[in-house]
């Protein structure tokens, strides 16, 4: 676990060279002896971020031992989740208590989302943790740098790139449930080429999709088969070449919603980079052009069914992008660029009946056209200060503008001061628009908020401790509203037609949180480390009505993590870890609760020699049930072990 707090025990001052040279537009290795945010969009100095940044380094990747991304996530400050089963299954991660369709994620430098999906966001059931080097968590709106959708934060993941001639590596584990997950990869520098490619399959009979205590008996199993790679290509002094991909296919088991089924979903992502980077005037200006695709198509099937195919569902990204990075003087950089993004859809939910003809699916797209600045200066000797502008331009709700501002003390005291402003925009999704549900008169979600913390180093920077409060107001917010079998509203009815529909889209909501975070990391003479963080998040329903002041859905009001680790003298390690999650509501009108539960996991490495290391552990070691969705299972005492490599 590291939060900017954790993470900065080990920070340096930056370099004077980040002064003269400009930040490269992308980054997958820090700078050794600093401590680098690349969420930024170019690397920075985590002494020169504003934001609440949380950084998970391949050690603690390693250390955590976890199988997906949202586990680890799980393990920072203000971040929740729910899941509809065990793995593969629908997974929401919220970040600060926001929509979990305003998180935005990025894969080497690639945003990803999904527009056919409802809120147009990103399912995190398929995201392993794979060939994953870094994972960096920047909380708070970051509209400016990453556009629509990034209200509650950005997850930004970087896969490696090699240092040496060949190298590889590769993780190898299996437990309960007959789970299995292999991970392997490999990579070299030949002349002008740096490449790796890495790939990993995961298994799992799983456990039953609807809870037990509510008739669920069968096992729901997951498949999930993954593959990245990078290629840079120097084709000149100062001048680069750039290819990335990223392909995952996952295959889950489905209950319905009240017993078990035979059904099934199949989920396919692809990600597809191209760019070139050329630096001019010695590195103080450098550009890169870019183009990337994203792809994902998920079908569901019901094998009962007269016709089996029961959903169908595509969406595509294109999006070309310029991004200008500036050494303007001794402390001051600037960030600038330009995007175009088109977004289309494709959705249909067939009849399960031969006699009904599959009707034609329901197909939209939109574009944004969106140009971005943020301008970084240290103002006085450890005090940098930051603002940022930025207006999209969308096809269909017109022109908005966006402004961020921050400032961070660093003082020689081993004290770091922040605070920030900051905004955000999210326009209505494809599906909100032009679905069997759509309403073509939303508007634009919008947001803002503020935050302001504080951390400390002490002793040699052996302990660490920190604090942020923040808050965020949401408008326009956009909700689904039921319709009777009677009602006669206009949109209940779909448009153009006499169809009655089930419900529709519509902004009445409004939304409050605020709340802190408090982290703090000790290293006790050479063997012993503790960590932990502790959140309190208040989200709450503003809309006028009778759900005015209560709790938004699945969201804990207190979360806190903890871990304790120690490397005995041969070099075992062996560490405990508990997560703790508060009550939450599972709807809007918070009659359902969800109580709160602790897990305690128990985790051991063993090292074999200098390449090959051994081992284990328990999640859930105390096999507690719990629900982060009301109806559906979670899984209990697991135990695993497995084997690594570092070639």
């Amino acid at each position: 676990m590291a939060s900017s707090a954790i993470a900065s025990s080990a920070f340096v001052l930056a370099s004077p060279l980040l002064a003269q040279v400009a930040p490269a537009p992308s980054a997958a290795t820090p700078e050794k002896g600093t401590i680098i945010v690349t969420a930024t969009r170019a690397p920075t100095p985590i002494d020169r971020v504003a934001s609440a940044v949380t950084i998970l380094d391949k050690a603690a990747i390693d250390r955590n031992q976890d199988i997906g991304v949202t586990e680890l996530l799980l393990r920072t400050p203000s971040v929740s989740f729910s899941r509809n089963g065990g793995y593969g299954t629908a997974t929401q991660i919220r970040i600060r208590g926001a929509e979990t369709d305003q998180t935005v994620v990025v894969i080497d430098g690639v945003k990803l989302n999904d527009p056919s999906s409802t809120g147009g966001g990103y399912n995190f059931a398929n995201l392993l943790v794979g060939d994953a080097a870094r994972i960096e968590v920047l909380r708070g709106p970051q509209s400016i740098l990453w556009g629509s959708q990034a209200i509650g934060g950005v997850v930004n993941i970087v896969t490696p790139l090699p240092i040496r001639r060949v190298e590889g590596s590769f993780d190898l584990e299996g437990g309960s449930r007959g789970t299995f997950n292999g991970r392997a990869a490999a990579g070299g520098i030949a002349g002008p080429f740096t490449w790796r490619i890495g790939g990993t399959y995961f298994r799992t009979d799983g456990i039953s999709v609807i809870a037990p205590r509510f008739g669920g008996v069968e096992q729901d199993g997951y498949t999930n088969k993954s593959l990245t790679g990078r290629v840079e290509i120097a084709l000149a002094p100062g001048v680069q070449a750039d290819l990335r991909g990223y392909y995952s296919h996952g295959r889950a088991d489905l209950d319905s919603t009240t017993a078990d089924t035979p059904d099934y979903s199949y989920t396919t992502e692809y990600v597809t980079y191209a760019g070139l980077n050329v630096d001019l005037f010695g590195g103080r200006l450098r550009n890169r052009l870019g183009y990337g695709y994203t792809d994902t198509d998920r079908t569901n099937y019901g094998p009962l069914r007269q016709r089996p195919l029961s959903f169908d569902a595509a969406g595509h990204n294109r999006r070309a992008e310029y991004q200008g990075s500036l050494a303007i003087a001794q402390g001051w950089d600037a960030i600038f660029g330009a995007e175009h993004e088109r977004s289309r859809f494709r959705s249909v939910s067939p009849s399960a009946s031969l006699a009904t003809a599959i009707p034609a699916p329901a197909r939209g797209d939109a574009r944004i056209t969106s140009f971005y600045a943020k301008l970084n200066g240290e103002v006085l000797g450890g005090v940098t200060v930051s603002g940022g502008i930025r207006h999209d331009d969308h096809s269909k709700f017109g022109g908005k503008t966006l402004f961020e501002g921050g400032a961070v003390w660093s003082a020689p005291t081993g004290t770091i001061l922040r605070a920030r402003y900051g905004e955000g925009f999210k326009a209505p999704t494809l599906y909100q628009l032009f679905s069997d549900f759509g309403n073509q008169a939303l508007a634009p979600e919008q947001a803002h908020g503020w935050e302001a913390g504080a951390e400390q180093h002490l002793f040699g920077g052996r302990l660490t401790i920190g604090g942020t409060y923040f808050e965020r107001r949401t408008r326009d917010q956009i909700i689904f509203n039921s319709c009777t079998a009677t009602s006669t509203l206009p949109l209940c009815f779909q448009p153009g037609s006499t169809t009655r529909r089930s419900g529709y889209y519509q902004n009445v909501a409004r939304a409050e949180a605020h709340g802190i975070e408090a982290s703090g990391a000790a290293r006790i003479g050479e063997h012993l480390t503790l960590d932990g963080n502790y959140s309190r998040t208040v989200s709450e329903d503003r809309s006028p009505g009778v759900t005015y002041g209560l709790w938004l859905p699945r969201r804990p009001r207190h979360s806190a993590n903890g871990s304790v680790n120690y490397v005995w003298p041969l070099g075992i390690s062996t560490g405990v870890a508990f997560r703790w999650s508060g009550k939450t509501f599972d709807n809007a009108a918070n009659t359902t609760e969800l109580h709160g539960y602790t897990l305690v996991d128990l985790r051991a490495e063993v090292p074999i020699n200098k390449t090959f290391k051994a081992f284990a552990r328990i999640e859930n070691l105390f096999d507690k049930e719990y629900q982060t969705a009301y109806r559906y299972g979670t899984l209990g005492r697991s135990g695993y072990v497995g084997v690594r490599a570092r070639l």
